[in-house]
């Protein structure tokens, strides 16, 4: 963070050099319309130029260090070459609105940056480690293991990774996903780093090292982002010493015909016609590209904030640019399209009356399993019991099977069909409809069965309805069963499902559909998803569910596991496109516009300082209306 602080106190510095080179400037102006002032109006321009151009001179030494020619020198040689020629207001004015601008831009980068630190408050540095007798004592944050338990007070951030061993609480991820409102976390559950917890004392079992936390991984992340560029960005980097040094021979060729071929002198000017060093000197200013080298990098910046203010991590400039393009996008079902986690359709028992009976039943010996139907037949069964508890005694597993156990003194029996080979009853049970999975369940002279359902998102439906609507073809890649993909590609609309693959034909699905010239975006959040993402022109990963593989594979990362953050993400990158082509035609229509009348009809110095200014000033303006774009 040491690095963002110096951008802010950059700026602030830069933004004082500015108002004092204008103060002074403004002073020496004066000083020249007065009699008793007027010997010192020059010391005054010395000043002026002293505190408006120090920082370019500071800028253009480190580059001469290195070999390299920028618009810090061109801006610089224009100042030096209008003092040379008298022009000493003119020469200052250019500094006064160079500074400015370049303070302009160093706060509107502050500001990006801002708008990301914003998103992470400051981690805390102790943690309450709760030692084999039941104490705590203090223990710095980077000295936590695996494995330990931490005690977390309301109000207090969660210092690592954990999972809920005793008690329960919300947990504000906001900084983290986006999510405005307050996560319940119960046993089970598991916290993140830097998240707080809002209001019930937790006792957590730390599961990753400090700095392998989500919010530790975030952070690395968002900073290799804002160090990545963008394919347009890498073009203006590309340009800038032989720009540079182009425009410097160009002025001085024009110096030459200006001179030798049209006779105009050399210093002195005349009304209505200016010496050939001043016109030289202003198609210098004019020539000189800093709004069109601004016009990428800033939009980019803001693109990279704008995104992570709702969830959403760009891991660069290239994705950014590139999820606008894409023809199709190819997507994962389970965790992806679906919640990833099994949800109760129907409890279905024998007499009907007992339904209730049957699922806390099945929900006191799911406790101690840890298979996911289990999971979620106990999820549902804490939702409905407020807290109550039968006791549960000799819980067996039956390897491949089910579990059986005794519940407040009754044996239940739990599992699938092949758990009950004798079962008279079965014939009341029917085989479940395709896509839903059935848990069996006997005990206390009622049996019956749950149905369960990975059922979809609710963002699903309306995000492949509003890709399509935008020409892109959405494809579902799974290897689950052909009936439960088709089953949920026609409840969703998809434009193709395919079932049953490997990670290997997910690989050869992309890649087939590249080679029919298709730009492919692909969403996934398991180990498997990983071969597919690395060979998608845009590969597109789930924060929350996402494997370490997927996370470090994917150019786009959605914090908070929401789908529909895909089509925000999409919006944001053809925003930034849109403005980026914005900046480019501003800046190169500027540029171009004051050359020709610099070239053709004299432009005065001072038009040519203002609309050079005046055209980065606007692009970077511009570029930070996407810190301002709403969510749709």
């Amino acid at each position: 963070m040491e690095a963002n602080a110096e951008h802010e106190v950059h700026w602030r510095w830069l933004l004082l050099s500015a108002i004092l080179c204008g103060a002074w400037l403004g002073l020496a102006i004066w000083s020249e319309r007065q009699t008793l002032w007027q010997p010192i109006a020059l010391w005054l321009y010395v000043v002026s130029y002293l505190a408006g151009g120090w920082d370019a001179a500071l800028d253009t030494w480190r580059n001469l260090r290195r070999g390299k020619l920028e618009i810090h020198f061109l801006m610089l040689a224009v100042a030096v070459g209008a003092a040379m020629i008298g022009a000493w207001w003119e020469g200052a004015a250019l500094l006064f609105l160079f500074s400015l601008s370049g303070a302009l831009e160093a706060m509107a980068m502050a500001r990006t940056e801002r708008e990301i630190r914003s998103l992470f408050r400051d981690s805390p540095k102790v943690a309450w480690v709760v030692t084999d007798t039941g104490e705590t004592r203090e223990t710095p944050v980077d000295e936590l293991t695996t494995g330990q338990t931490v005690r977390v007070l309301p109000g207090s951030q969660f210092p690592v990774d954990a999972r809920v061993k005793s008690g329960q609480t919300a947990a504000d991820e906001s900084m983290l996903t986006g999510e405005s409102l307050p996560v319940d976390k119960q046993v089970g559950d598991t916290v993140f780093g830097g998240t707080l917890n809002t209001w019930g004392p937790v006792d957590a079992e730390v599961i990753r090292p400090p700095a392998e936390s989500a919010h530790a991984k975030i952070i690395r992340l968002i900073r290799e982002a804002q160090a990545s560029k963008a394919p347009s960005q890498k073009f203006t980097d590309r340009f800038g010493t032989p720009y540079t040094i182009g425009i410097l021979l160009l002025s001085f060729m024009a110096f030459a015909w200006w001179h030798w071929g049209a006779g105009l002198p050399v210093w002195s000017s005349h009304e209505n016609s200016p010496s050939a060093m001043y016109r030289a000197m202003t198609l210098l200013v004019v020539c000189s590209p800093c709004a069109l080298v601004i016009s990428i990098p800033s939009a980019i910046l803001a693109g990279i904030a704008a995104a992570a203010k709702r969830g959403i991590l760009f891991r660069g400039g290239i994705a950014l640019e590139n999820l606008a393009t894409i023809h199709r996008l190819a997507v994962d079902k389970t965790g992806t399209l679906t919640e990833g986690e099994f949800q109760i359709i129907a409890v279905e028992a024998l007499p009907a009356e007992r339904a209730d009976e049957l699922l806390e039943m099945a929900g006191a010996i799911s406790q101690q399993s840890t298979h996911p139907l289990s999971r979620a037949i106990a999820r549902a069964w804490r939702a409905k019991s407020a807290g109550s508890t039968p006791e549960v005694t000799q819980v067996e597993s039956v390897t491949g099977k089910g579990v059986r156990g005794m519940v407040a003194g009754n044996l239940v029996t739990q599992g699938r069909r092949s758990l009950f080979p004798d079962a008279e009853w079965l014939v009341h049970f029917t085989d479940p409809q395709p896509g839903l999975t059935e848990v069996l369940v006997e005990g206390d002279g009622v049996v019956g069965r749950i149905l369960l359902r990975d059922a979809p998102r609710l963002q699903s439906k309306p995000l492949v309805h509003q890709l399509q609507q935008m020409g892109i073809r959405v494809a579902m890649l799974t290897g689950d069963r052909p009936e439960s993909a088709t089953m949920l590609a026609e409840e969703l609309g998809l434009d193709e499902a395919r079932a049953s693959m490997t990670p290997d034909s997910k690989v050869a699905a992309i890649l087939d559909w590249k080679r029919q010239g298709e730009i492919v975006a692909m969403v996934g959040d398991g180990v498997n998803d990983a071969p597919s993402l690395a060979v998608a022109d845009v590969s597109i990963g789930m924060g929350l569910r996402g494997s370490d593989a997927v996370l470090e594979q994917a150019d786009v990362i959605l914090l908070n596991d929401q789908l529909d953050k895909v089509l925000i993400a999409f919006r944001l990158s053809k925003a930034c496109r849109a403005i980026i082509r914005q900046n480019l035609v501003i800046s190169l229509g500027v540029l171009l516009l004051l050359a020709l009348s610099s070239v053709g009809f004299a432009l005065p110095l001072p038009l040519g300082v203002l609309g050079h200014e005046g055209s980065t000033v606007i692009v970077v303006l511009n570029s930070l209306r996407l810190l301002f774009l709403g969510n749709k």
